[in-house]
């Protein structure tokens, strides 16, 4: 929609005004590592972070949310909905997690839409910032075609020295910079530093993958039957952690919570994953997925393929957090760059 400047020494002061009119969320330090936690004070924000533990999805998709209520006097149940979704502003979120966001917006409002999930989509407040460096060394956003966002977000900051010049998407985005009159217009040479550090910023940025992106769909086409997924399911240790920290992973498990009278309770829906050794678990005690082998190829596949085909969206935007959580180093890039060059020399 439009431009804004705003110098950093005014942006405290902003922070201020959206913490009381809003829920604000940003990354914030904790224990050595970053983690989106709730902002109170200017102080607690830090936008020049590396990366954040869990991913700003949880806002979205919480990691436990109560979706319905239910009691009953013995004659009648009585079923409530619960939907508690409040304005929140989330701040300095990395482009490779927008781009995942992107995919989950189309993966719960496509179809049946999941009403739990679009109600903290419309009540959230998205503010992105470009990054200038590259996060953590695990991070391969730029050959994931991540680095940079177009739209998706409400704000959008970018560093170009004492200011921030702010792109402005949304109506959503323009209401939260209304009446704060330290944003001003932007001037030729605010242009002039914003595309310098818009070209600059590339070299920075290593292309990890030995291969185009686009052949990736392809290249798990050919792959299903690698020993690499043999060899990788020897190391996993079926722990989770790479899907617990995954900004695209969205699959969960519902439960029934009865109180100890029986007269009433709720549903609770909660983050799982496929990777745990009974999430393919069905009816009859059978496992479609029983080995690490498979499920880890399953997540391979899934990241690379089944979502391009499905909503024509990659799964994986290159973050790196699943390498580096990973207590047994399986990372993407060191993967997906064995399964191409192995491929390559069986076609020799």
């Amino acid at each position: 929609m439009s431009f804004k400047v705003i110098p950093k020494v005014a942006m405290p002061e902003w922070i201020e005004r959206l913490c009381t009119g809003y829920r604000v969320v940003g990354p914030k330090p904790l224990h050595g590592q970053h983690i989106f936690g709730d902002i109170q004070s200017a102080v607690e924000l830090d936008l020049g972070y590396p990366t954040t533990v869990i991913p700003p999805k949880k806002y979205l998709l919480p990691q436990r949310e109560e979706l319905i209520r239910f009691k009953t006097d013995g004659s009648q149940v009585h079923v409530e909905t619960v939907i508690e979704a409040k304005p929140t502003v989330v701040l300095g979120i990395h482009t490779c997690d927008l781009h995942a966001i992107q995919l989950l917006d189309r993966v719960f409002q496509q179809g049946y839409s999941d009403q739990h999930y679009q109600a903290h989509r419309e009540n959230t407040y998205l503010v992105s910032i470009e990054c200038l460096q590259p996060c953590i060394p695990h991070s391969f956003c730029k050959s994931m075609g991540t680095l940079s966002v177009t739209n998706g977000f409400d704000l959008h900051l970018t560093d170009i020295g004492d200011d921030y010049a702010v792109d402005i998407e949304t109506k959503k985005g323009a209401r939260l910079l209304d009446g704060f009159s330290a944003a001003r217009d932007v001037t030729d040479e605010d242009y002039r530093l914003f595309n310098r550090v818009l070209s600059d910023k590339w070299a920075r940025f290593p292309l990890r993958l030995d291969f185009d992106i686009t052949e990736l769909p392809s290249l798990l086409s050919v792959s299903y039957e690698n020993k690499l997924w043999d060899e990788l399911g020897e190391r996993c240790l079926a722990c989770g952690m790479c899907t617990n920290v995954c900004p695209t992973c969205y699959c969960f498990n519902v439960t029934d919570e009865v109180d100890f009278t029986l007269s009433a309770g709720q549903r609770t829906r909660v983050w799982d994953s496929c990777q745990l050794d009974k999430f393919a678990t069905v009816s009859g005690g059978h496992n479609f997925r029983a080995s690490r082998a498979q499920r880890q190829r399953h997540r391979f596949f899934r990241k690379g393929k089944y979502q391009m085909e499905t909503y024509g969206l990659l799964g994986c935007v290159g973050c790196g957090r699943c390498g580096q959580a990973c207590l047994a180093d399986i990372n993407m890039v060191d993967t997906l760059n064995d399964l191409y060059h192995r491929h390559a020399n069986d076609r020799e």
